[in-house]
């Protein structure tokens, strides 16, 4: 089954968390696709990943992009895991829909960032984990720490 980790956003933005993830994916040699919850947040992930640290690139595109398939990182707001991605991440919201789907089961991770500091997006993510949990995946909770390193909790 696939793994699922859910990140607790308390402390920072999902730009400020979302390169390092990536960038993790990238030195495993996994392909990544960020799901958002619309074109103009892909569009501003776009921006942000092509300037968030002067001394880093993170290869990426979107998925209206003539090479979409062939991205290591694509931002989509589409269900389909169109670059055949190993880690998927679900941010603003976004759904697996159906947890036990083909291109679920197919990807080794799922990473599913939430805002904790949004009642929906906190209800949301508990609703994701039961389901995931539900169809068998291993599911993993991790949270920030005052220190600003990510704790497992569950």
């Amino acid at each position: 089954m696939t793994e699922v980790l859910f990140y607790h956003l308390e402390r920072a933005s999902l730009e400020d968390v979302l390169p390092g993830l990536l960038e993790k994916t990238r030195e495993r040699g996994w392909k990544a696709l960020v799901r958002a919850g619309s074109d103009e947040r892909a569009a501003a992930l776009d921006a942000h990943l092509w300037s968030y640290r002067d001394e880093s690139f993170l290869p990426h595109g979107r998925e209206r992009d003539q090479y979409a398939a062939e991205q290591p990182i694509l931002l989509t707001t589409s269900p389909a895991n169109a670059n055949a991605a190993e880690v998927i991440f679900l941010v603003d919201g976004t759904d697996a829909e159906d947890w036990a789907a083909p291109d679920v089961a197919e990807a080794k991770r799922i990473v599913v960032i939430f805002d904790g500091r949004d009642p929906a997006a906190l209800e949301a993510a508990r609703d994701q984990w039961k389901r995931a949990k539900g169809v068998g995946h291993e599911v993993t909770y991790w949270q920030q720490a005052a220190s600003g390193k990510w704790e497992k909790r569950a």
